[in-house]
C-alpha cells in the first residue's frame, strides 16, 4: 500500500469521535486530542465493546503524532475500509485486514473489530440544529402544520418570563425546541446550561445543580458553583425532569419560588436569575395526580406547555430529515460524494412507525451511510426491521393529545410496532449482558423507563452477575 500524505492526519484542534454501531443503537465516544485509546471487551478499556467477537484487549487507537490503529493480536481480527480508496462501483476492494500491526487511519474510515462495525468521524458542532433568528438553521425541518404552529408558539413563549414545559416521546427533538426558545428569548446572549436529570445519582445531582462549598464532602477540595449559578442571567434546561427523586423535587421547588440556591455544605443562600425549561417524555400531570411527582412543582414548571408530535404523525418531514442526516453524516466522515436516497429506501423510511422518533431515524441514516460505499442509498443499507415493517401507526385524532408516559403505548398501537420495541429491548439487554443502565442508554431512554417497559412486556428482569 503506497503512502498517502493525508493518512493519519486530522485538522489540528478538531474534535473526533469513534462511533459504534451496536444493533439498532449508534454510540459515539469522543476521542481525546492526543494519547491512546484502548478498545476491547474488558471493562477497563477506554472504549468498551460488549460483543463476543471482540477480544478483551482488541486494539489501540493512537492519536498522535497522527491517527493510527494497532491490532493487539485479537482472536477475530480487525479490518479497515479506507474511505479514500473506496472504488467507484461500491465494491469492498478497499478492505484491509490488520493483524498484530499498525496502520494509518483518517476520519471517515470504517473499522471492524471482530464483527462490530465502527467509524471515525468528526464530532458534530453542538449547536448545529439551532433555529436562528426568525428562520431555521440547516438541520431543523418544520414542514408539518402542527410543527409550524408549535414553533410559532415557541417564539411567543420565548418572549415571556414564564417557565416552559416541553413534552414529547423519546427522541422527538425536545432539546432542539428548548434551544430554540432560548435563542429567541431576551436571554439569548446569556448561558444555556442543560442537565439530564436521569443520568446522575441523587448525591451527584444535588452537587451539579446547587454546587458545593469547600469541605462539604470527601473530595470537595474547593468551592464549586452549581448549574443554577453558572446559568445566571440565562436558561437552565432540565431534561428528563420526571426522573427527579422526590427529595430533589422539594429543593428545586424552593429555587423556583425563592430564586435562591444553597450550596451543599453552605449556609448563605445565593440569588440566581435564570429561566427554567424542563422536558420529559412522561405525562407529568398524571404523575402528579397519582403522587409520583409533586403537584406544586408541576404547576411551577408548567407555565407554558409545548407538546411535540411524534415523527409517525408528520411523515412528510421524513424525507427532508433523512437527506439532512445523510449530508451531515458525509460531512463528518469527510466524504465528498453525498449518496442519493433511492425511492425504494425513502418508501421504507416513510412506512416505518419510528418508535424512537428522530433519534432513531438519525441513527438509522448514519449506519446506512457507513454501509453505503456507492452513490445511492438503497433498501439493503437499511436495518431489516424497516423492511419487515408494514403499516405506520395511525396518527392521533387529538391535536392536543398529551405524550405518553414512560410506560409502553396502549394496545391501540400496532402490534408490529410493539413487537419491534420488545425485540429492541431484548437485543439491547443481550448486548449489554443484562446491564439495565447501559441498555437504557443504548435505547435512548432512562433506566426507570426501561424497567417499566420490561415489566409491561412481561420480560424477565436481568439478574446481577455474582
Amino acid at each position: 500500500m503506497q503512502a498517502d500524505p493525508s493518512a493519519g492526519k486530522a485538522p489540528r484542534g478538531e474534535a473526533l469521535e469513534l462511533v459504534i454501531f451496536a444493533g439498532d443503537a449508534v454510540l459515539a465516544h469522543p476521542l481525546p486530542p492526543s494519547g491512546r485509546v484502548t478498545i476491547g471487551r474488558a471493562e477497563d478499556n477506554d472504549v468498551r465493546i460488549e460483543h463476543p467477537s471482540v477480544s478483551r484487549r482488541h486494539a489501540v487507537l493512537h492519536l498522535d503524532p497522527g491517527l493510527s490503529l494497532e491490532d493487539l493480536g485479537s482472536a477475530n481480527g480487525t479490518s479497515l475500509r479506507d474511505s479514500r480508496r473506496t472504488p467507484e462501483d461500491g465494491s469492498t476492494q478497499g478492505l484491509i485486514q490488520i493483524a498484530a500491526w499498525k496502520v494509518d487511519v483518517t476520519p471517515g474510515d470504517t473499522l471492524t473489530f471482530g464483527s462490530v462495525m465502527t467509524v471515525i468521524r468528526r464530532a458534530a458542532p453542538p449547536d448545529e440544529l439551532l433555529p436562528a433568528g426568525d428562520g431555521l438553521a440547516p438541520g431543523v425541518v418544520v414542514h408539518h402544520p402542527a410543527m409550524r404552529a408549535l414553533y410559532a408558539q415557541a417564539t411567543l413563549a420565548a418572549r415571556s418570563y414564564l417557565s416552559v414545559l416541553v413534552l414529547g416521546e423519546t427522541g422527538v427533538g425536545k432539546e432542539v425546541l428548548t434551544r430554540a426558545v432560548h435563542q429567541r428569548s431576551p436571554r439569548a446572549k446569556k448561558p444555556f446550561v442543560g442537565l439530564n436529570c436521569a443520568a446522575l445519582s441523587e448525591s451527584l445531582l444535588e452537587s451539579e445543580l446547587f454546587g458545593h462549598e469547600k469541605g462539604a464532602f470527601t473530595g470537595a477540595l474547593q468551592a464549586q458553583p452549581g448549574l443554577f449559578e453558572a446559568a445566571d442571567g440565562g436558561t437552565v434546561f432540565l431534561d428528563e425532569v420526571g426522573e427527579l427523586p422526590m427529595t430533589m423535587q422539594v429543593k428545586l421547588l424552593r429555587v423556583l419560588e425563592e430564586r435562591q440556591v444553597l450550596r451543599v455544605g453552605g449556609r448563605n443562600p445565593r440569588p440566581v436569575d435564570v429561566r427554567f425549561i424542563a422536558a420529559t417524555n412522561r405525562d407529568l400531570e398524571a404523575e402528579a395526580e397519582r403522587g409520583a411527582f409533586r403537584q406544586d412543582l408541576f404547576f411551577r414548571l408548567n407555565g407554558i406547555t409545548l407538546t411535540i408530535p411524534p415523527l409517525r404523525e408528520r411523515a412528510e418531514e421524513i424525507a427532508a430529515l433523512a437527506r439532512t442526516f445523510v449530508e451531515r453524516a458525509c460531512a463528518q466522515l469527510d466524504r465528498p460524494r453525498v449518496p442519493a436516497l433511492s425511492g425504494e429506501a425513502l418508501a421504507q423510511l416513510e412506512r416505518y412507525a419510528w418508535p424512537g422518533n428522530i433519534r432513531e431515524l438519525r441513527n438509522t441514516i448514519e449506519r446506512a451511510v457507513v454501509l453505503c460505499a456507492g452513490e445511492t442509498l438503497r433498501p439493503e443499507h437499511l436495518p431489516s426491521r424497516l423492511q419487515a415493517s408494514g403499516v405506520k401507526a395511525p396518527p392521533s385524532s387529538r391535536s392536543d393529545a398529551a405524550p405518553p408516559s414512560s410506560l409502553p403505548a396502549p394496545p391501540s398501537r400496532p402490534a408490529a410496532a410493539r413487537a419491534d420495541e420488545r425485540e429492541r429491548i431484548i437485543a439491547a439487554l443481550e448486548v449489554c449482558a443484562g446491564n439495565q443502565t447501559q441498555a437504557a442508554a443504548r435505547l435512548g431512554i432512562s433506566r426507570q423507563t426501561l424497567i417499566a417497559k420490561i415489566e409491561a412486556y412481561g420480560l424477565p428482569r436481568p439478574r446481577k452477575r455474582t
